[in-house]
């Protein structure tokens, strides 16, 4: 057996994945091939592989190889794929085969670290490359015909549902602390048991290192995080060890993330990461503020943490009318007004299948909102005068329009028109 194989005596052995459709398609195959032709093996690795062994979508596809960097380049060119020299001082190339891109990597070891830089030197060691990555589910091959490479044993954590760091977990840790956050992400969405104790005793002791993260790469991290299968459950574990609050400057409250989490499972509502972030640590519009700058959140997603604060006022509740959550679905439109709802639902103890929330939930599918049948050119044409009062007429003719729940038509508000004009 050859040394980048696992070699544990009786342990599962991977299946092949000969089948796979990003491996058969004629874009995968073309850039090993391009390899291959100048004699040098090429192997996927990485996420795209471990998803494939675990049964769930396989989205990007990594390479990796013994060829130079320049040489992945030259070949690719020969091909007839793009190359683009994306991160070639590292060794990666982006190979772009028919507008589907490849990050191919030369197999790389570390020679000295420096926190996330590191010194490195191209090698054709699989087992070194595999070495100098983050955690073992992360570190299988497979080539181009489909036979996995099991270097480190990565495979019997993928059966075990088990996220390990490779080798110590501190000093993969201290190579990248945002790796802190990165284990907690898998773990969340591939582990079926508690965090690995060796990487959440390391992740603690490490921990001050999360506040030298910048806040656009904890926010990439957090977004994948907050939309796991298992995020209430893990962002629970982070605030109970202290390594919450070196993230987020808010006080958190994971009860209405996990609330929230079972609101859009019966609900089959999708998660909206920006939406469990707001649940999990909204209260004011401060806390909005302070995310926003910590974060460096966008427009869209600040707004929807401001959502949080106002839910209590401008929302529907889960016992609220219907006529309340048809007000809230014309001001706000339906998805800000579900997504008030589900705040309010989630804060409050109101079981996840109440028939009256799940209806308001419900209501945008069967409940349209009408559009306003009278303008400011009617109020002129009834016969005030341009200037403030045709707002203040205009306002309270809509109010009284929403109070008679939507149902007057033009003529009947023409009507009311006239009766507040002749007053």
């Amino acid at each position: 057996m050859s040394n980048d194989q696992s070699s544990a005596e009786g342990a599962a052995q991977p299946p092949r994945l000969a089948d796979a459709d990003w491996l058969k398609r004629p874009q995968t195959q073309a850039v090993f091939r391009a390899l291959a032709a100048g004699g040098y093996p090429a192997r996927a690795v990485g996420g795209g592989v471990r998803n494939a062994l675990l049964g769930v979508p396989v989205h990007d596809v990594d390479i990796a190889t013994p060829a130079p960097p320049e040489e992945v380049m030259r070949l690719a060119t020969a091909a007839g794929l793009k190359a683009v020299p994306t991160g070639i001082e590292h060794g990666t190339v982006t190979v772009v085969a028919d507008h589907i891109p490849y990050e191919v990597t030369t197999l790389r070891e570390d020679v000295e670290t420096f926190g996330r830089h590191a010194r490195v030197v191209f090698t054709e060691d699989w087992a070194a490359d595999a070495r100098r990555r983050d955690f073992t589910i992360n570190a299988l091959y497979c080539d181009a015909e489909g036979t996995i490479y099991d270097p480190l044993g990565g495979y019997q954590d993928i059966v075990a549902r088990r996220v390990r760091f490779i080798g110590d977990p501190e000093e993969r840790i201290r190579e990248d602390y945002l790796r802190i956050l990165r284990f907690f992400r898998l773990t969340a969405v591939y582990s079926a048991s508690a965090p690995d104790p060796e990487g959440l005793a390391a992740a603690v002791r490490q921990r001050d290192g999360l506040t030298r993260l910048s806040g656009e790469r904890i926010r990439q991290e957090l977004m994948r995080l907050m939309v796991a299968p298992r995020a209430a459950e893990l962002i629970e574990v982070m605030r109970d060890y202290g390594l919450l609050a070196l993230v987020l400057p808010v006080a958190p409250r994971p009860q209405f993330l996990k609330r929230l989490a079972e609101i859009e499972r019966v609900q089959a509502a999708s998660p909206d990461w920006a939406l469990r972030l707001a649940v999990l640590a909204v209260e004011v519009p401060e806390d909005a503020a302070r995310l926003r700058e910590r974060l460096r959140l966008s427009t869209p997603e600040y707004e929807t943490l401001l959502l949080a604060a106002e839910a209590p006022r401008t929302g529907p509740r889960p016992d609220s009318s219907v006529h309340e959550a048809k007000v809230s679905n014309y001001r706000r439109g339906a998805r800000d007004m579900r997504r008030q709802l589900l705040i309010n639902w989630a804060r409050l103890d109101v079981p996840p299948n109440d028939p009256t929330a799940t209806a308001l939930y419900a209501l945008p599918e069967h409940w349209q909102p009408p559009t306003f049948p009278v303008s400011g050119a009617d109020v002129l044409k009834a016969g005030v005068q341009p200037g403030p009062q045709v707002g203040k007429i205009l306002a309270e003719l809509e109010r009284r329009w929403i109070e008679a729940d939507f149902v007057w038509e033009r003529e009947r508000l023409l009507t009311e028109l006239d009766r507040l004009v002749s007053r």
